[in-house]
């Protein structure tokens, strides 16, 4: 795993109290808050981690076998429905935040409002599926388009690579 972006400790810094008071802070609304850069960083922090838990996850099962939610099913079914020519092994960033991909991507994922929790939940992804979290080769989606995204890496292959990378390395 890459290192965490410089200035981030990242969550594993924090000692408990500061750790529940994140805790506390992300669990009250977004409209309780402005553009506080403490809470930006706060997001960030738990992005990062759950990108880093994911890798490592990724990196030691075999992804094939993964399952990520309740509703994988449904999610790779409905995500190969509507976005078919989608190539997950290297996504171009167009695909996901150009003003037509949003409007593409905007009922795909209002339809799991009620069927994933956090949904929309900022999450980190690779564009590279063979590569590993860098600031380069990440970006910024919502819960539901990782998933959908993941999920088809894990059951199309794209993540073989890491897990087989880093079983020949033990």
């Amino acid at each position: 795993m890459a290192a965490p972006v410089e200035g981030m400790g990242g969550l594993g810094s924090l000692g408990a109290t500061e750790a529940l008071s994140v805790a506390q802070a992300l669990s009250l609304p977004a409209e309780a808050y402005g553009n506080d850069p403490n809470l930006e960083m706060m997001w960030a922090m738990k992005a990062y981690q759950h990108a880093e838990v994911y890798f490592n996850l990724i990196s030691s099962v075999d992804p094939r076998i993964l399952k990520l939610t309740r509703t994988d099913d449904v999610i790779y079914k409905t995500f190969r429905e509507e976005f078919p020519e989608l190539q997950i092994g290297v996504l171009d960033p167009e695909e996901m935040k150009s003003p037509a991909a949003k409007e593409k991507w905007r009922p795909f994922c209002m339809q799991f409002e009620t069927q994933v929790e956090d949904f929309n939940y900022g999450t980190l992804l690779r564009l590279d599926s063979s590569k590993d979290y860098t600031e380069e080769n990440s970006i910024f989606a919502t819960r539901i388009q990782f998933y959908a995204i993941e999920i088809a890496r894990n059951r199309e292959g794209c993540n073989d690579v890491v897990f087989h990378r880093r079983t020949a390395a033990s």
